[in-house]
């Protein structure tokens, strides 16, 4: 045991000294401090204005309420026996020490307060002035208030019932809210706050504040706040935590992903504001609220398609259903779905083009190329849909799949896809009407001079198809360049639909189009006054055209003609003309020379006479 040592006496005037400043002050927190048995304290200690080497030494001093004239050495930092016996095993534990923060500033740390250890804490530096002036010593109350901290999980039915004794766990959807809830109190006699968090461990992770991350907590000034992955769900309205009435607290996170399940923790901390201002905590308790698991969507989605391969002829109606499985959450505030059909061509790699589908929100619609005709996708029973084909046709054969997507709601209703799946593949056979069509066209009269009417004409000749086959035939033209075919693709000039309907494209020379039917299964095509810029390659596309029940079309058949030139001769008078006109043009501004000569001259000599 150390002694006490002389301490210096009070101190005198200091003016008669003639010293009025510089004096050695020891400064210790203001007191009294209020802490809670079984946590930790840590009491600073800095010494100001003093003479003699830059490292001082420090003594700490402990004078209990029942003894206050007695002082207790706790600790020093030159003497390593100078603990006094009720101090001297927890400073060689290390639970009591005197750590130097630098020359002359300590800090007394004690790891798991005592009741015993309330009472005034005296901070003593021994003196190495030349003069005693000043204060040697600091004095600061610690007040040890007794543990009334409590923490544990709220129950989840009405209040009154007891939580249960084990965690328990929880299996809650993707895209599903989870609901925690904590109870904490205190009834500590002085005025402190609360301050509540909610943390989570990854599943079977050793429980600690290494392992454990805040997803949300209040703070003792009320703010709330998260952990930094879930700043931003914070932010969005996903994640909320509220206080519901004095001691409960519930966090809610809103549409729950893979990454949060694990182990969720409720972290309460009593907090206490010093005398000179800030904040100290003085107990923290935690209690494990329940080990979550989260069921994907993507473990759970399973797609069927029924009632096999399908053999049909055209104009037949064709229907497929679709039925979507799994341990899946039912469509509203918390989950969507979308299930569509697509189709490949056969021998096609890939899922194909969609034909039709039903979005979130029940909405049909069909794919490109799909518009205009009568195809309905509906939903027949809870998760089984159906997609109907009023009349196939034989560009209908393929490969069809189901795909069905699941998606979660998250703040401001907005969805996220969270997982999709497609069935196996599901051949469709329509059979060919076996339509054989061939055209045959030509220039009328052989040749044809600038100005006149080209007529070409186009005889088709059909074998096979249903009865009521329909005909169409346009025409096309590629120009020519230097003698050859341009690289442009054929250009549109005119046709007759299967309906009668006349169309017209562009004519390359910009003039009158004509298109007839002359025939059951002739066609004409006149170009009125041509010009050389309708020089070019002509030919006829004729297509065969069914009409089904439902008044839809669609082709059976096509073909296309032999080439067909078209070069606009010149008639000889024109080729004799255009001399003409040049040699008469030359005559005349030769006249018209001569003239002007003649009429200079006689106007000169006719000013000089």
């Amino acid at each position: 045991m150390g002694a006490l040592g002389p301490k210096p006496p009070p101190l005198l005037l200091l003016l008669i000294l003639g010293v009025g400043c510089c004096a050695r002050e020891v400064l210790v927190p203001q007191g009294p401090l209020y802490r809670v048995a079984g946590t930790a304290i840590s009491i600073s200690c800095n010494v100001t204005g003093y003479e003699g080497p830059a490292q001082q030494d420090f003594e700490w001093f402990l004078y209990r309420p029942e003894a206050p004239e007695a002082a207790l050495g706790i600790v020093s930092t030159r003497d390593t026996r100078f603990s006094y016996a009720v101090f001297g095993p927890r400073v060689a534990a290390g639970e009591v020490q005197v750590q130097r923060l630098q020359g002359d500033a300590v800090v007394l740390k004690i790891a798991r307060l005592q009741a015993q250890d309330a009472g005034i804490y005296e901070c003593y530096t021994p003196s190495t002035d030349a003069h005693y002036l000043g204060s040697y010593s600091g004095k600061v109350e610690l007040r040890v208030l007794p543990d009334m901290l409590q923490v544990s999980a709220a129950p989840p039915g009405p209040r009154g019932r007891q939580a249960p004794a084990s965690p328990p766990r929880l299996m809650v959807h993707e895209g599903q809210e989870l609901a925690l809830g904590c109870l904490a109190r205190t009834s500590t006699e002085k005025h402190t706050h609360l301050a509540v968090s909610f943390g989570r461990a990854v599943p079977e992770a050793p429980v600690g504040r290494a392992t454990l991350q805040e997803v949300v907590g209040l703070r003792p000034d009320m703010a709330v706040e998260a952990g930094a992955p879930y700043a931003e769900r914070l932010a969005a309205g996903e994640l909320r935590l509220g206080k519901e009435g004095t001691e409960r607290y519930r966090m809610v996170v809103g549409g729950a992903q893979a990454d949060d399940a694990g182990t969720y923790h409720c972290t309460a901390a009593e907090w206490i504001q010093d005398p000179d201002g800030s904040w100290a905590q003085i107990a923290e308790k935690r209690a494990v609220l329940a080990h979550v698991d989260v069921q994907t969507l993507s473990s759970q989605l399973a797609v069927t398609v029924g009632p096999g391969e399908r053999r049909i002829g055209p104009g037949e109606p064709l229907e497929l259903l679709c039925n979507v499985s799994g341990a899946l959450p039912p469509t509203g505030r918390h989950a969507a779905y979308s299930v569509g059909w697509e189709m490949a061509p056969a021998g096609a790699p890939g899922p194909g083009r969609l034909v039709a589908q039903l979005d979130t929100e029940g909405v049909g619609s069909l794919g490109p190329g799909y518009e205009g005709r009568h195809i309905a996708m509906e939903k027949v029973a809870s998760r089984t849909y159906r997609l109907r084909l009023e009349a196939a046709r034989p560009g209908d054969a393929g490969t069809y799949r189901c795909l069905a997507k699941a998606y979660v709601r998250g703040s401001g209703a907005r969805l996220r896809e969270a997982a999709s799946a497609r069935s196996r593949p599901l051949p469709v056979h329509v059979r060919e009407e076996g339509v054989v069509l061939e055209a045959v066209a030509w220039l009328a009269g052989g040749t044809v001079y600038r100005g006149e009417t080209a007529s070409l004409l186009c005889n088709i000749s059909v074998r096979g198809g249903p009865p009521g086959l329909r005909l169409a035939a346009s025409w096309w033209v590629e120009r020519l360049e230097d003698g050859e075919l341009s690289s442009a693709p054929a250009q549109l000039v005119g046709g007759v639909g299967q309906d009668g309907v006349a169309e017209l494209g562009v004519r390359p020379g910009g003039g009158p189009v004509s298109v007839e039917l002359v025939g059951p299964r002739s066609h004409r095509l006149r170009l009125h006054g041509l010009g050389p810029e309708d020089e070019g390659v002509y030919h006829c596309a004729p297509s065969a055209w069914v009409q089904h029940a439902d008044y839809s079309w669609y082709q059976a058949g096509s073909a296309r003609s032999g080439p067909v030139t078209v070069y606009p001769y010149t008639h000889a008078l024109d080729t004799l003309f255009v001399p003409l006109l040049v040699g008469a043009g030359l005559a005349l501004a030769i006249g018209a020379t001569i003239l002007g000569s003649i009429t200079c001259c006689f106007m000169k000599r006719l000013q000089k006479r």
